[in-house]
């Protein structure tokens, strides 16, 4: 049984719960594309955003704000041979400190969520894993 089955195919929940080996293993297994950002060195937004366009490959016109990351997540498309097309997104240690905190992860989360919506009414699996690192980080 893939560690998919039990998910929605619509969800954003806490890594926590979740082994990112398995998530990897499962979207493979599901030919779902597997996208992974490790943010453990973004200190802010515009580092979080810089870190996930980068991880994602996103466009190069990519605008560094949440409006711009809604449109490059809607604009992706699932690998074309899938048998259950989708995608697993991790977002692995989203800061949590006084220039990134939790209003401004809820508001990143949030469009993760509403690109869930969107890609559940295209008939789409769009599954958004994350963790959250709380505490001051240098910045580099």
């Amino acid at each position: 049984m893939s560690a998919l089955s039990n998910i929605p195919a619509h969800a954003v929940l806490p890594l926590s719960a979740y082994d990112l080996a398995d998530l990897r293993r499962a979207a493979a297994r599901a030919d779902q594309a597997f996208l992974h950002a490790d943010l453990h060195l973004a200190t802010d937004k515009q580092s979080v955003l810089e870190t996930i366009a980068q991880a994602f490959a996103l466009p190069d016109h990519f605008g560094v704000n949440l409006d711009a990351l809604y449109d490059c997540l809607t604009d992706l498309e699932p690998p074309s041979r899938a048998d259950r097309p989708g995608f697993v997104v991790v977002l692995e240690s989203l800061p949590e400190n006084e220039t990134f905190d939790r209003e401004s992860r809820q508001a990143l989360l949030d469009v993760f969520r509403d690109a869930a919506d969107m890609f559940d009414d295209r008939g789409l699996a769009f599954r958004v894993f994350y963790s959250v690192e709380k505490g001051p980080r240098a910045v580099h």
